[in-house]
């Protein structure tokens, strides 16, 4: 498939802004602490799915207005629509949360949240799926679907949790649906780092920008093999990464890091 421009993309459900191959998501419903609705579900996950093909971006920060990252599905423009579905259209619906997830996974780019205030739902899948997460003291992450008569094993949030702050933790809050609070988070390994609330949005942006110095066609498959590898032995996973990592040693990239090295100068990448 042609690779593909995002310099002109225009989101419809949220803004996006594209500046020296970082790519930023805004959910932009600050008057209700950003919910997704069946629309903005639907754009994200063709975006990201999109991305597979960009030329331009490189990195990604997914981050919210108005001090909260995302308050999960809208309760009047997603929950009440939904207790009227039948089971044809309510899995059309779940699958179509669950493709925003896979989509986000299988995208190149790294892929950044920037948590702030309620994380909750869908927010909490949305991060719980970036590859780093950064929050401030006042982020409040929530699987909180046991709140509303679900299970938690919604989004992936059963599979991929657990691998991220531990089977015993993930249990707690899967079956609780409480808030896990900023301090929780960073010790359990959920945080990258805190930031302040003014540093939060500027540490994530640079963050994403070293990313898109770095040999980027590598990045992407290294987040490949991060996912790939999870249902893969320990024999499999090596023989994976040999044939990998002998892609990534035909590329530019791999040579202008010798050249630079002899010439004991910092490697410039291009992504080729």
């Amino acid at each position: 498939m042609n690779q593909q421009s995002f310099a002109e993309y225009q989101a419809q459900h949220f803004l996006w802004q594209l500046d020296a191959g970082v790519g930023t998501i805004t959910l932009n419903r600050p008057e209700r602490k950003n919910p997704l609705t069946f629309d903005s579900y639907a754009e994200l996950r063709d975006l990201f799915r999109q991305l597979t093909y960009a030329e331009d971006v490189h990195a990604i920060v997914i981050h919210g207005a108005g001090g909260n990252f995302c308050s999960g599905g809208d309760v009047h423009e997603i929950i009440g629509p939904l207790v009227q579905m039948d089971m044809k259209h309510l899995l059309q619906f779940t699958r179509m949360t669950g493709d925003l997830i896979r989509a986000m996974r299988n995208c190149p780019q790294p892929v950044i949240s920037a948590i702030d205030g309620v994380c909750a739902g869908a927010g909490a899948a949305i991060a719980m799926a970036s590859d780093l997460r950064y929050g401030t003291p006042a982020a409040r992450v929530a699987f909180l679907f046991v709140k509303v008569g679900l299970a938690g094993c919604d989004m992936g949030a059963c599979a991929m949790l657990p691998r991220i702050i531990g089977q015993g933790r993930a249990s707690e809050l899967l079956f609780s649906g409480r808030s896990m609070s900023a301090e929780e988070g960073e010790r359990w390994g959920f945080y990258n780092a805190l930031h302040g609330a003014e540093e939060l949005l500027p540490a994530a942006e640079a963050q994403a920008e070293r990313f898109t110095e770095g040999p980027v066609f590598a990045n992407g498959m290294t987040k490949t093999m991060l996912n790939q590898e999870w249902n893969m032995s320990i024999d499999q996973a090596i023989e994976a990464e040999a044939q990998t990592q002998a892609l990534c040693m035909q590329t530019r990239d791999f040579e202008r890091a010798y050249h630079a090295f002899v010439a004991k100068e910092k490697p410039v990448f291009q992504g080729d």
